[in-house]
Order: structure tokens, then C-alpha cells, then sequence
């Protein structure tokens, strides 16, 4: 078996599909690409048996058909060195010997037998659902959500975004029980009504192949397993068995408290006052009143401080609320509106983050944030 590749056509392809390969694996095999050359494709796969990347490449010089798993690391390593040229893959099906030729220069690396290799769930069409959503759409989605993921294993179905599928409406839900972001596109439906959990590490790695992808994506999944099929990349992966929270629930629909303050100057001001925060419960105090807020942050312990006011127009009875700087950051800083409106009801309930205006016409996009304890003045 043997085909000549462009140095920087198949460079990209191997650095995106590395990503689902684990640094530390108890199953050598996956510490391999997987290499299958048939006809004018070559075939690269890597998976760490949760989730497999599958990605397709035109060859033009080709001889013979076969599979090889190559070594990723080493792989990567050399082809990191090269500037573009043609590469040669020969492949010895004798005794699976992988020779990459340059004009230079010759380098062999270590290969092995394919029938060890782990296969991919399959998908089972009878089961299977479907619906098609552009890139550009799905990007935007997961990118709007997955900040507000949760860490924490022990809540494992909140570890994922929640895709909540409805005849009129495709809704992408995250939380981590602080935070929660609930981000819904009009202009894409399903057949009927669905919903499953797509864990953190395939949302980053379908983030990564769309942020750059404008066509469609199809999108098959089943009460187990999900493919994310686009024109050169397959994502295969296992969904996150469990109910998701009613998240609806704990959006709070009585706010007469409203807020509306330039997002940028807003989140630029908390960045500055939350330097002087108390490290342990990074604390940031908002004292809102009909024309301004004021923010302030303190450390008793250092004997520090800081405060700043900022114009913003309110109505509502004056309030004092307080949040944990990094999550209030992240909230601001994942959205695109000029100027944001926040809602509240009380310091002790949770509040929403509103973009006062539409980036696409078709979407709707809502974070709320839980407030923390204030000490009684």
C-alpha cells in the first residue's frame, strides 16, 4: 500500500483528530491513528471508545487498499518538523512497516495490525433520528453553551449540553447549578419532539470542526449514541444516559427589578474590582440604583478594597446583590450585545442576563446566574 499527500493537507486533518486520542490510555491501540486507504480516500480515525473522529482526504497517487494504525504521537511529531511538500506513505503489509519518504529524506515509524483496533458505535438506522442544522448555527449553539457545563462527575448528566429538540424549535441548555444558559434557534426543527445530552469532550471537538465549516451538518442519534456527519469529518459518540433537570423551572418569570448597562464597560469594571475581591469567595457587590451601579469588592483579611459606578438606566426598588466575579465575567463575556439587561426579583433569587438586542433574528439566548449571600450591614 502506498499514496503521496501534501504535508499541509494532511497535517490539519491528524492535529483535529489527535484531540479525542487520551494522554494516558490502559488500551495501547488507541494511541493510534487508524489509517484506511481504499480507492481515491484515505481514511484517518482516532477514538478514545467514547468518542471517535473520523475524517476523509482525496488522495490523487495512490497504489493498493488496506488499513494500518500508526503511531499518533510520534506521527504528529515529524510532521510538525516539515515544511509543505509531497509525502510518501509506503506501507511494508508484510510486516506492517510505515516509511514516510521526502525529497530529503526517508523515516520509518512504528505501525500495527488494524484488527485490534476499536470499531465506532454504530447507529442503528431503524432507531435513528435525524435533523440537519448548518455549522455556523451549531458553532454558535455549543459555543453559547458549554462554558456553563458542569465539572462535576457526580452530576454527570449536567457534565453535557442538553439538545432539546421540538417541531418548532432546537433548544441547547447548560448548567452547572450556579449558572445556567438556555440558547434556542427558531429557524431549525425536528420531526417531533427529542431531546439528548452530548458530552463536553465531542461538543469541543465538533466546536473546533464547525468553526470554520459553512455547510450542513447531519446530525443521527439514538437513546445511546450520536453522529455528527459533515463533509469531510464524522464524529461518533456516547451520549450521556440520565434526565436533565427542568431547567425551565428555575427560570424566574416575575423580575419587575430591571437593569439595562452597557455590557462591555459593565464587564470591564468587574474585571478591574474583582482584583481586590476576597480570594476564597471572589465576591462582587452591585449596589443599583435608578441611574447607576455601583461596584465594590473588598479583602478584610489585606485590608483592600475597590469600588466604581457606572451609569445604567433602572427601574425597579433599589437592590444590592452580589455575585461571584468569575461567573458573572463569564456570563458578560459570552455574549455579543452591545448592552445587556439584567432581571431580578430579589438579592436571594436567581437573576437573568438578557442581550438587549439580537445578533441573528432567529435566536433566543437567556444566562441567569445565582447571587451569593451578602453579609448583613
Amino acid at each position: 500500500m502506498k499514496f503521496i499527500v501534501s504535508r499541509n493537507e494532511i497535517f490539519p486533518k491528524l492535529q483535529l483528530v489527535s484531540k479525542v486520542i487520551p494522554s494516558k490510555s490502559t488500551y495501547p491501540m488507541m494511541d493510534n491513528f487508524k489509517f484506511e486507504l481504499k480507492g481515491d480516500t484515505l481514511t484517518i480515525m482516532g477514538t478514545d471508545l467514547q468518542t471517535t473522529i473520523i475524517s476523509h482526504l482525496p488522495i490523487e497517487r495512490s497504489e493498493g487498499e488496506g488499513s494500518i494504525a500508526i503511531e499518533a504521537r510520534r506521527l504528529l511529531d515529524i510532521l510538525k518538523e516539515f515544511t509543505d511538500q509531497p509525502l510518501t506513505f509506503e506501507i511494508n503489509d508484510e510486516n506492517n512497516n510505515v516509511t514516510i519518504y521526502t525529497g530529503t529524506g526517508k523515516y520509518s515509524i512504528g505501525a500495527y495490525d488494524t484488527e485490534e483496533y476499536p470499531e465506532p458505535a454504530e447507529i442503528d438506522e431503524n432507531e435513528a433520528r435525524s435533523l440537519n442544522i448548518t455549522g455556523p448555527a451549531l458553532f454558535r449553539a455549543i459555543n453559547k453553551t458549554i462554558f456553563s457545563t458542569s465539572n462535576d462527575d457526580m452530576q454527570l448528566v449536567m457534565t453535557g449540553i442538553l439538545f432539546e429538540l421540538n417541531t418548532d424549535n432546537i433548544t441547547f441548555v447548560a448548567s452547572d447549578g450556579h449558572k445556567l444558559v438556555r440558547y434556542r434557534r427558531y429557524d431549525f426543527q425536528a420531526p417531533e419532539e427529542s431531546q439528548f445530552i452530548l458530552p463536553k469532550k465531542p461538543a469541543e471537538l465538533l466546536k473546533t470542526i464547525v468553526s470554520k465549516y459553512d455547510g450542513d451538518v447531519k446530525i443521527s442519534y439514538t437513546s445511546r449514541n450520536a453522529l455528527f456527519q459533515l463533509d469531510d469529518y464524522t464524529i461518533i459518540c456516547r451520549l450521556i444516559d440520565g434526565q436533565f433537570p427542568n431547567y425551565e423551572a428555575v427560570i424566574p418569570t416575575d423580575n419587575p427589578n430591571k437593569l439595562i448597562i452597557d455590557r462591555i464597560q459593565f464587564l470591564n469594571a468587574i474585571r478591574r474590582v474583582s482584583v481586590f475581591a476576597n480570594e476564597a469567595s471572589k465576591l462582587v457587590k452591585f449596589d443599583i440604583k435608578e441611574s447607576e451601579v455601583i461596584i465594590s469588592a473588598q479583602d478584610i483579611d489585606f485590608s483592600i478594597s475597590a469600588e466604581e459606578t457606572l451609569p445604567g438606566h433602572y427601574e425597579g426598588e433599589p437592590m444590592k446583590i452580589g455575585f461571584k466575579s468569575t461567573f458573572i465575567q463569564e456570563i458578560l463575556g459570552n455574549m455579543d450585545s452591545d448592552e445587556v439587561r439584567m432581571e431580578m426579583s430579589e438579592p436571594s433569587r436567581a437573576a437573568l442576563f438578557i442581550p438587549t438586542e439580537k445578533i441573528e433574528e432567529e435566536e433566543d439566548e437567556l444566562m441567569l446566574l445565582m447571587p451569593m449571600m451578602l453579609d448583613e450591614e
